[in-house]
């Protein structure tokens, strides 16, 4: 039985959808097993810091994306201010061009516009829409939404009440991994009160990260921690959000799309996080009424920076979500290189350097949607065939010793 206790199917796949931040973590994301990317242009975005997309870098990353079957949403869930309208249907009418399958709207005004501009576009409601109840989800798909992004505060059972009464036709997206944050589905003001950064405009300074202190006014300079309870100061510092374990439950609600936060992370980030997740469906797919996580693809999570996870509020009211000790991440893999080729004749590894290793470091090596396998590099050598001691440059091509021919842009890393 679901959730809600009525009986739910899994007649629509459950889409795996990766952040791209740029090119590169678009490929990243697309050769590990995403069923769709969401990125940003150069305006109208939720995330200014990272790198985005041209006019030209948006039809060449739909190009890539569509070769593999795949899909491009792109977001444009700012709060345009009135200036900003007059550009916004050469946005959309470039959308069209490039060949974006949907974009991502987080304003009555702007979904006016993008029926108005490209009357047939696919349009999703941003999570900043701030969609908690079926009535809200139900009009937007009235209005022509095709998907709800829902808020990150609803539990499973909301989410399930949702999918039971909204149109079946309307697709349900949840946040499943990824930042926190701790103002409701990131309308935060924080950020721009303390220092003139919209996080609503995609410039949000994280200032919920930073550790704070009291002072009394007459004694300048004489600091006091603020203590949420005896551990700290960290006292607006959220956990990182992990589902994982958790496809079946997903899946029962209603959930059509799994969402991995992460446009500013690394492609290594996309890499890893997206196979991950990739497995994970796969294998409840495979046995939905047997759903057991294998621990060698849930320990993959844990490979990538990261803080400390948590389930958000699918579970209810979260319990122990907030980490006061410190806003640093939790680092215990290093990237080392990412594989590019295979001389076959040598039997040696292609690749380029990401960081520095020494001959006869135990690596572990993840293939493009597969589990990782231990590499022993015994033997490297420079471009030249020469051997080397170690990686010692940065981005340089080497060789390892492999009996075995591994796909282009696997990934091998190390355990600090």
């Amino acid at each position: 039985m679901g959730i809600c206790g009525k009986q739910l199917n899994y007649s629509r796949p459950l889409e795996v959808l990766s952040p791209a931040g740029d090119m590169e973590r678009l490929e990243a994301a697309i050769e590990f097993g995403a069923d769709a990317v969401y990125l940003g242009g150069k305006m109208f975005g939720m995330r200014a810091a990272s790198p985005n997309f041209t006019d030209e870098q948006l039809k060449e990353a739909c190009d890539k994306v569509h070769a593999k079957g795949r899909r491009v949403y792109l977001t444009c869930n700012t709060l345009p201010r009135n200036d900003e309208m007059p550009h916004f249907e050469g946005f959309v009418k470039n959308a069209v061009g490039a060949g974006i399958d949907a974009l991502i709207v987080n304003d009555i005004g702007v979904l006016s516009l993008v029926k108005k501009y490209a009357p047939d576009m696919e349009i999703h409601m941003s999570t900043q829409t701030g969609i908690v109840n079926y009535v809200t989800a139900q009009e937007f798909y009235n209005m022509g939404a095709k998907r709800v992004v829902l808020a990150r505060e609803l539990s499973l059972d909301e989410i399930a009440e949702i999918r039971a009464k909204t149109s079946r036709e309307l697709e349900i997206e949840c946040f499943v991994h990824g930042a926190m944050c701790v103002s409701f589905s990131g309308r935060c003001l924080i950020s721009q009160y303390l220092i003139g950064r919209d996080a609503n405009r995609g410039e949000c300074a994280q200032p919920c990260r930073w550790g704070y202190h009291l002072m009394e006014e007459k004694r300048e300079g004489e600091f006091y921690p603020v203590f949420e309870d005896e551990r700290g100061t960290y006292i607006l510092n959220a956990k990182d959000l992990c589902m994982i374990d958790h496809i079946d439950k997903l899946a029962e609600a209603g959930v059509d799309s799994l969402k991995i936060e992460g446009r500013a992370k690394s492609s290594y980030y996309v890499s890893v996080v997206t196979n991950a997740y990739r497995r994970a469906v796969d294998s409840f797919l495979e046995a939905p009424e047997s759903f057991s996580l294998a621990e060698d693809i849930r320990s993959e999570v844990f490979k990538v920076s990261h803080r400390a996870y948590c389930t958000g509020f699918f579970f209810g009211h979260p319990k122990d979500c907030q980490y006061y000790e410190n806003s640093g991440y939790i680092r215990d893999w290093d990237v080392c290189a990412i594989v590019t080729g295979y001389d076959s004749e040598r039997g040696l590894l292609e690749c380029v350097q990401r960081n520095k290793f020494l001959k006869g470091t135990t690596l572990e090596l993840l293939e493009p949607e597969g589990l990782p396998v231990q590499l022993a590099a015994d033997e490297l050598y420079d471009e030249n065939f020469e051997p080397i001691e170690s990686t010692n440059h940065a981005a340089m091509k080497f060789y390892i010793k492999c009996g075995k021919a591994y796909k282009p842009h696997s990934i091998i890393r190390k355990e600090n």
